[in-house]
């Protein structure tokens, strides 16, 4: 791991392919012999792709924290709970130094529906002197954090097969 501090990587945008591009840059990193951690924010334990595919690979660990389709609930306390643990977890990794790259997955919407306070996240990624390259990936990324961040791509949707009635596909969405 280098001493370092890493790039801050968002992104962001209503178009699919945010998560896609973060784990694809897992798997370039894991080509190398970098270690990543994928931290999933919102996705519950259920068989979707790349977890089943990650768990197959030694150099990528990817662990959900979440319980899943958050804007679907009307209490949103059990997923503030685990937004707030599974933050102390990314800033106690980020901070260790074991990983090359640590990929916080959907941190935007944990943002933006409020699961944690926006300052002390934006604070916590200014301050740090060292660590890995962060990758946040999400919907609706603050514009603080756009403005913190070395690189930003966002993914903006043209055309969807959703909005023709198609539900998720295995493989395409999960």
């Amino acid at each position: 791991m280098n001493s370092e501090k890493g790039l801050l990587i968002v992104f962001t945008g209503h178009g699919k392919g945010k998560t896609t591009a973060a784990l694809g840059m897992a798997m370039r990193a894991a080509g190398h012999g970098m270690r990543v951690l994928v931290l999933q924010f919102i996705k519950g334990s259920w068989a979707y792709g790349e977890l089943l595919s990650c768990g197959k690979m030694e150099e990528i660990e990817i662990k959900p924290l979440g319980t899943g389709f958050t804007w679907k609930k009307e209490s949103l306390d059990e997923d503030r709970r685990l937004a707030e643990a599974g933050w102390k977890e990314a800033v106690s990794e980020m901070k260790r130094g074991y990983y090359d790259i640590i990929v916080l997955d959907e941190l935007n919407v944990v943002l933006s529906h409020g699961l944690l306070p926006a300052e002390e996240v934006l604070e916590t990624l200014k301050n740090l002197t060292r660590c890995p390259h962060i990758v946040i990936t999400g919907r609706n990324a603050p514009d603080e954090l756009i403005a913190l961040a070395d690189m930003v791509t966002e993914m903006k949707e043209i055309k969807h097969p959703f909005h023709r009635g198609q539900k998720a596909m295995k493989g395409i969405e999960f």
